[in-house]
């Protein structure tokens, strides 16, 4: 398979490596040094584009790849408020794109259990719930795009909570948040060298549940968009991650 990486930072020179690894080949590569390069022709060396890149020009390499006529995996973050709009576009051009807040195996299992436990919380109100996750201080969004999914994974299956708000600790307006009871926190925090570590956190009077992933490196991620890529593969249409991980057949 002939792969473009569109984000060439360290997230994209591991996927590069793990992809050589599984016997694909590198086409090209983009990055902040050479922007230009990103055309719908070179584009089309390739099978399929990675798109790891950063918040402001993740739309513009999606819109590249559709015109390009080349499926793209999307693991960038940050630009999920226009996801209607690319999907409308994906589907109407019969183009082929793959999401995900993270492509990590162990995430992904914990993204259906979080989902499980929630509905199990159902049953025990005296539980409050919120999610705290820390990131390098490269992280260009917060929350992370992982403590999103983690949280409508809750919202979606525990009836106590409409919504989220978030507080990145150490901004100047962190301690005048209110946080209603309906709303779930998520608490985030920028430490140097932290890959990805996400909390669940279960609190009453007697006792905290607490349901953690955390990441060594960012190997699994780039694994998994690897492992995305050759899902996606002949198929058309606009995917999540969790069509591929489907773990309810």
């Amino acid at each position: 398979m002939k792969i473009a990486l569109l984000g060439y930072g360290k997230m994209g020179k591991i996927i590069e490596k793990i992809a050589l690894d599984r016997k694909h080949e590198i086409v090209l590569k983009i990055g902040s040094s050479n922007p230009h390069d990103l055309t719908a022709e070179n584009l089309q060396q390739a099978d399929v584009a990675i798109e790891f890149s950063t918040p402001s020009t993740v739309l513009g390499n999606i819109e590249t790849c559709f015109k390009a006529g080349i499926p793209v995996v999307v693991g960038t973050t940050g630009w999920h408020h226009e996801m209607a709009q690319i999907k409308e576009q994906c589907e109407y051009g019969k183009n082929s794109l793959l999401y995900g807040t993270n492509f990590s195996v162990g995430v992904n299992i914990f993204f259906h259990v979080n989902k499980i436990l929630a509905k199990l919380m159902n049953d025990y109100p005296y539980y409050d719930v919120q999610v705290e996750e820390i990131h390098h201080t490269q992280k260009l969004d917060s929350p992370s795009g992982t403590a999103i999914t983690i949280a409508e994974g809750i919202i979606n299956n525990l009836t106590s909570k409409a919504g989220w708000v978030n507080i990145l600790t150490g901004d100047n307006t962190a301690e005048d948040a209110n946080v209603a009871s309906d709303q779930l926190l998520i608490e985030s925090h920028r430490i140097d060298s932290v890959p990805g570590t996400h909390t669940v956190i279960y609190d009453s009077e007697v006792d905290t549940i607490e349901f953690k992933h955390t990441a060594h490196n960012r190997n699994g991620f780039a694994l998994g968009a690897v492992l995305a890529a050759e899902w996606l593969q002949d198929k058309k249409g606009f995917f999540s991650v969790e069509d591929m991980f489907d773990f309810n057949k």
